[in-house]
C-alpha cells in the first residue's frame, strides 16, 4: 500500500473519532438551547439514513416518510402512555420497551406496504405513497383517544430502570464536572449512541449482500431475477429497513418535542427528507447525515438567532419567519445540487479517490438516474 493510499486509509477513521469526541463535549460547554438543536438533527440524521437506503440504494421513490416517523412517535406514545388516563389511550408499558415496540410497529408498518411497492416504481410509487400520509393525516386527527387527535397528545419521558433520560424536569438530579445534566443533556446522548449504531448498521448493510442484491434491483430488474434475487423481496426489505429508521426517528422526535401533533408529519416533512437525501447525496450514509443536520437544523438556528438577523419576522406573523427562510434556503440548496452536483454532497468526498482519467467523461451514477 502507497504511502498516500496509508494516509487516505486512516484518515476517515482519525476524523470520525475526533468528531465524536467533540460531540461528546459538546452538552459540557453549550447550553440546552444547542442540545435541543443536535438532537432533533440527529433524530433527522437516523429517518434520512433510511430514506437514502430506500431511495438512493434500492431506487425507490417515496414521499411517505413522515408518516412512517408518525407511526413511531404515537406508537411509543401510545405503548408508553398512561394506563387508564382520561384523555389519551395507553398501555402503561416501560419506555424502554414502548421505544422498541415502537420502532417494531413501524417496519411492520413498511412491510405492510411493500406489496404496493413491490409493483410499482418510480413517479407512480411516489404518488402512491402520498396517499399514505393523506391516511396517516387522517388516522391521526381522527382516531382522538390514540392521537389526541387536531390538538395533539404528550409524551412520555425515556426511562431505563426508572433513570429518566429524557423529559423537561427529570426528578433525578445528575451533574457533571459541575454541569447540570437536565433531559436535553441525557437526550443528547442517547440520541448519538443511536446515531452511531444507525451509521454502522446502514454501512454494513449497503456494502454486504444485502446492500448489493439492492443496487442490483435498483439498477436492473431482469438482471437481479436471472442472478436468483427475488425482486418482490428486495424491495419489501428496503421498506421495511426505511421505515424502521423512520420510526426511531419518530421516536426520538418525540422524546426531544415532549409532545406530538399531526403537523409535525405532513406532507411538507416527507419532502423536507426528500430534500435531505438529494442534497447528502442519494445512496451515502455519511451525505444523508450532512443533509438532515442541514436541513434541520437551519430553521432552529434562524430562529435562535432571529433577534440578531433584521429581515426576520416574527414567528405566526406574515414576514418572513425562520421556517419561511429556511425553506426557501434549501430549495435554492437542491436546485443547485440537482444542476451542479447530482451526486450531493458525498460527491466531493469521492472526487479524489474516482477521479475520471484524461480524456474520458465520468459515467453517470446509477442513483443519479433513479429520480
Amino acid at each position: 500500500m502507497s504511502e498516500r493510499r496509508l494516509t487516505t486509509h486512516l484518515a476517515k477513521p482519525a476524523a470520525a473519532g475526533i468528531a465524536i469526541v467533540v460531540l461528546l463535549l459538546v452538552p459540557l460547554y453549550f447550553d440546552a438551547s444547542w442540545t435541543i438543536i443536535g438532537v432533533f438533527s440527529m433524530g433527522a440524521a437516523i429517518a434520512a439514513i433510511g430514506l437514502t437506503i430506500l431511495s438512493g440504494s434500492a431506487g425507490q421513490l417515496s414521499l411517505a416518510h413522515a408518516a412512517f416517523m408518525a407511526v413511531g412517535a404515537y406508537a411509543y406514545a401510545f405503548f408508553a402512555g398512561v394506563r387508564g388516563d382520561e384523555h389519551y389511550a395507553g398501555l402503561g408499558l416501560p419506555p424502554l420497551a414502548a421505544a422498541v415496540l415502537a420502532v417494531v410497529v413501524a417496519g411492520i408498518a413498511g412491510l405492510a406496504f411493500s406489496p404496493v411497492a413491490a409493483r410499482l416504481r418510480g413517479f407512480y410509487l411516489g404518488v402512491s405513497t402520498i396517499g399514505l400520509v393523506f391516511i396517516a393525516q387522517w388516522v391521526m386527527k381522527d382516531a382522538a383517544r390514540l392521537t389526541g387527535g387536531v390538538n395533539g397528545r404528550s409524551v412520555e419521558p425515556l426511562t431505563v430502570g426508572g433513570f429518566e433520560l429524557s423529559g423537561s424536569n427529570p426528578t433525578h438530579q445528575l451533574t457533571v464536572l459541575g454541569v447540570p445534566f437536565g433531559g436535553t443533556e441525557r437526550l443528547w446522548y442517547v440520541s448519538l449512541l443511536l446515531l452511531l449504531a444507525a451509521i454502522v448498521a446502514a454501512a454494513r448493510i449497503l456494502h454486504a449482500r444485502p446492500g448489493r442484491a439492492l443496487k442490483l434491483v435498483r439498477d436492473n430488474e431482469s438482471a437481479a431475477a436471472a442472478m436468483g434475487i427475488s425482486v418482490q423481496r428486495a424491495k419489501a426489505t428496503a421498506f421495511i429497513l426505511s421505515s424502521a429508521f423512520a420510526g426511531v426517528g419518530g421516536v426520538l422526535f418525540a422524546l426531544a418535542s415532549n409532545f406530538i401533533g399531526s403537523g409535525n408529519f405532513d406532507l411538507l416533512v416527507s419532502m423536507s427528507y426528500l430534500a435531505m437525501v438529494v442534497i447528502g447525496g442519494l445512496g451515502s450514509v455519511g451525505g444523508a447525515v450532512a443533509g438532515a443536520v442541514f436541513v434541520m437544523a437551519l430553521p432552529l438556528l434562524l430562529n435562535k438567532f432571529s433577534d440578531s438577523i433584521p429581515f426576520l419576522a416574527a414567528p405566526g406573523s406574515n414576514g418572513y419567519t425562520a421556517g419561511v427562510v429556511a425553506q426557501i434556503v434549501y430549495g435554492v440548496v437542491v436546485v443547485a445540487v440537482i444542476i451542479g452536483r447530482p451526486e450531493g454532497v458525498a460527491s466531493f468526498f469521492r472526487t479524489s479517490r474516482r477521479a475520471p482519467a484524461a480524456g474520458r467523461l465520468p459515467t453517470p451514477s446509477p442513483a443519479r438516474q433513479t429520480l
